[in-house]
């Protein structure tokens, strides 16, 4: 099982680090460019607007080394995720039939995805999907395949199912698994 309680959180809080720090950025910049009582042109010379353009430079520079050096610090722990996601996938990208059947009959044809109101989808299953991205690291293996109609699958995408997501495709799934059949849902390879 997936420990995406913590995977999921852990990128959510490095994706709202991210656009607080864009933020905090674009703030620094606007209140530096701001014009000073204390930085007036000499006069109408070329030394005076140089002296305000080298002036508003200093504070740019200055107002933008704490934020931009956070903003470098988080796009190398992106990037380090996302080359061990790489470095995690599963080297089979697609389900066998057998697997496909066997995800397809215990979903009994049906979508497994979430419709509104956080009830499940009522159209017919026509993909297999991977709960747990394979472009995350999640692997092809029947306790990460999850039967989804063609609408579902295009809205989940490759994006993380939040942990909310998976506690209740594990609670729908007692209502049509077999007894003594796995609810489990979410795998995630190796690295």
């Amino acid at each position: 099982m997936v420990e995406l309680r913590r995977i999921y959180w852990s990128r959510q809080t490095l994706k709202l680090a991210y656009s607080a720090t864009i933020l905090w950025l674009g703030f620094s910049i606007l209140l530096s460019l701001m014009p000073n009582s204390a930085v007036t042109a000499s006069g109408p010379g070329i030394s005076g607007v140089t002296g305000v353009l080298q002036g508003m430079a200093s504070r740019v520079l200055e107002a933008i080394a704490l934020p931009g050096g956070l903003l470098v610090a988080l796009a190398i722990v992106a990037a380090v995720v996302v080359g061990r996601d790489v470095r995690r996938r599963d080297p089979v990208r697609r389900f066998t039939r057998q697997q496909r059947r066997e995800g397809m009959a215990r979903a009994a044809g049906q979508c497994e995805m979430e419709a509104g109101f956080r009830r499940r989808c009522s159209r017919p299953a026509e993909h297999g999907d991977h709960f747990y991205p394979w472009s995350k690291g999640g692997s092809t293996s029947l306790q990460n395949f999850v039967a989804a109609c063609a609408r579902c699958n295009r809205a989940k995408g490759a994006r993380i199912p939040s942990p909310g997501q998976q506690e209740r495709i594990q609670e729908r799934r007692r209502n049509y698994v077999l007894p003594g059949g796995s609810v489990g849902v979410g795998e995630r390879q190796p690295l």
